[in-house]
């Protein structure tokens, strides 16, 4: 049942990612959020949700989007990455993102088809109150020490999306999820950080990457992921 909502919600386009996905595997590096293990998942049966709601690529906004942006950066003299740079860059990110958040709730993986983009992960009960597009000033540290990061580390674009669980309206969903977004790239950008970087999207409840039939499912899918990804000429 959860499949077949699935590909109602997602249509076609979600249909042959699924389909392209579930043929094969993919590896991914975690952080569990709690015990601040780093795990190496082969994804299966999770790959069957994430297939189906962009996850396993870590972008919704599309690749076009994304390489408009990316090209926008470029020409305004941010620079690019190039060649075996991009993988070391990343991963000497990725490593900061980890030490600096390890523990916070916030998990870390590594996206895109060959692992350069890194997405974080914030649980809607750490990130904001029910119903409300406010952040909890709680988050605020958290929010910093990924400022921090991502001052060091420029030549990205960051895709911020706000994502919910299916109670209410599409409507309602999709506009929560919009203000959520927002509301992180807003605090984000106030941090000395530069605006063009960022693309704040909000998914609604179209993308869940667990059963919504469940409170459990529903608690992973409220959440805003952030998307960073590497600036290549390419």
């Amino acid at each position: 049942m959860l499949m077949n909502a699935m590909v109602r919600k997602a249509g076609l386009a979600g249909l042959a990612g699924l389909m392209v996905l579930a043929g094969g595997c993919e590896y991914m590096q975690t952080t569990d959020p709690y015990t601040g293990q780093t795990e190496v998942n082969k994804t299966t049966k999770g790959a069957a949700i994430g297939a189906a709601t962009g996850v396993a690529i870590g972008l919704i906004t599309g690749n076009d989007s994304a390489q408009r942006k990316k090209k926008a950066l470029i020409f305004g003299g941010v620079g690019a990455l190039a060649g075996g740079a991009v993988g070391n860059y990343m991963d000497r990110q990725d490593a900061a993102l980890r030490a600096k958040l390890q523990g916070t709730g916030v998990s870390v993986t590594r996206t895109g088809p060959k692992g350069e983009n890194i997405t974080l992960n914030m649980p809607g009960n750490i990130t904001f109150a029910v119903n409300s597009g406010d952040i909890s000033s709680s988050f605020y540290p958290v929010l910093d020490s990924v400022a921090l990061v991502l001052k060091e580390y420029d030549k990205t674009m960051v895709e911020v999306a706000g994502h919910t669980d299916s109670d209410g309206s599409d409507s309602y969903n999709k506009l929560l999820s919009e203000k959520r977004a927002n509301s992180v790239v807003t605090y984000l950008t106030s941090r000395d950080l530069r605006a063009d970087r960022f693309i704040a999207v909000g998914a609604g409840e179209s993308r869940p990457i667990a059963s919504n039939a469940t409170p459990e499912g529903k608690a992973q899918n409220r959440r805003v992921e952030i998307t960073i990804v590497p600036l290549t000429a390419n």
